[in-house]
């Protein structure tokens, strides 16, 4: 009985939580049903307008709802099962008496792991509810209830967590929303701006007004979130990584991933350009590994100098950081080398 009931209430709490997406696809079936039948069927007289409006609405339309399927439905991916700690570690962790012993037993847990990020006391990043190791850039999702490759955020809008696996796909979904609001508000403009002439008389004259005003509303507000994180995208940082800056083994560094603004576009977008623009799948790497743009660590530690990130500004170019050849990947004696996959 105590399980049906667990088993009820959580089919209700997904339910709940998939309220967002409903009404977001509400309320694009509607502006379909308006812009397509009130608007261009019985609005518009002209046969060679219908055609023009009706061919390049449908090409915003499924370019719009597929990356929004693409950002609802894509995984979040998984820890690779390399980061799981055995019970006997979990124990062993537990019963530490002090920081120092919970900082030895996890520097041997990840010594074979590609990992370069800490906390700020210098600490691997461990994930107690998952009982893993938690790999560079990934974060716990208190909604999802577990650890998330590359997370960026938790979006309810499309009832997943926006990550690795499904940034290009959110990315695309913001922009091609907001031509497709943008569209359908200027297309739709003369006609509005007949019926206030003459007076709305009725339903379908209103509906051809609210898809007016709310493509010019969702439009501004899209435009904020998409350029923030175009801004994001070129500086290679997530968003919990703007506002929680992340750390290596010589400190803090909001730049410690940014590789140049052209590098940094194709780690999220490919290196294909015909796929730029589609919500298909082309983004560079695993989810696990990411070059950085430290100075090696061996390297300066032969010349007699500790590694230290180089300080660039960022006013500096961005094309300094490919062309110098300064992508290259945060180490020390403890961890394995990492693949560098920008070409």
């Amino acid at each position: 009985m105590a399980s049906n009931c667990k088993i009820f209430m959580l089919g209700c709490v997904k339910l709940v939580k998939f309220f967002p997406v409903l009404f977001i696809s509400t309320i694009i079936a509607w502006s379909y049903y308006a812009y397509v039948v009130e608007l261009c069927v019985k609005n518009v007289e002209s046969l060679a307008q219908k055609v023009f409006y009706l061919l390049f609405f449908h090409f915003s339309f499924v370019m719009f709802v597929w990356s929004y399927v693409q950002t609802i439905f894509t995984s979040p991916g998984e820890i690779p099962k390399q980061f799981y700690v055995s019970q006997r570690n979990v124990d062993e962790l537990e019963n530490a008496e002090t920081e120092d012993a919970q900082r030895q037993i996890l520097t041997r847990l990840a010594k074979h792991l590609p990992v370069v990020c800490r906390t700020m006391n210098g600490c691997y990043r461990y994930c107690e509810k998952c009982r893993c190791l938690k790999p560079d850039r990934s974060h716990h999702c208190s909604i999802c209830g577990r650890c998330i490759l590359k997370m960026d955020h938790h979006c309810p809008w499309v009832n997943n967590c926006v990550n690795f696996s499904n940034y290009k796909f959110f990315v695309l979904f913001l922009g091609w929303g907001i031509w497709y609001c943008l569209y359908i508000s200027f297309t739709s403009l003369p006609h509005f701006l007949r019926l206030f002439k003459i007076g709305f008389r009725g339903a379908a004259e209103f509906q051809i007004m609210f898809l007016f005003f709310l493509g010019f509303l969702f439009s501004f507000s899209l435009i904020c979130l998409f350029g923030y994180h175009l801004f994001l995208t070129t500086r290679n940082r997530s968003t919990l990584e703007s506002f929680r800056v992340p750390v290596f083994f010589n400190g803090p560094d909001k730049r410690g991933f940014h590789l140049g603004w052209k590098a940094n576009f194709q780690e999220v977008f490919g290196d294909q350009r015909e796929l730029w623009f589609f919500p298909i799948y082309s983004s560079l790497g695993d989810g696990v590994n990411f070059p950085t743009r430290c100075l090696d660590f061996d390297s300066e530690r032969l010349l007699g100098s500790h590694c230290n990130v180089r300080p660039y500004s960022d006013e500096e170019d961005d094309n300094n950081s490919v062309s110098n050849g300064m992508i290259q990947n945060h180490h020390d004696d403890n961890a394995p080398s990492r693949p560098n996959y920008v070409r």
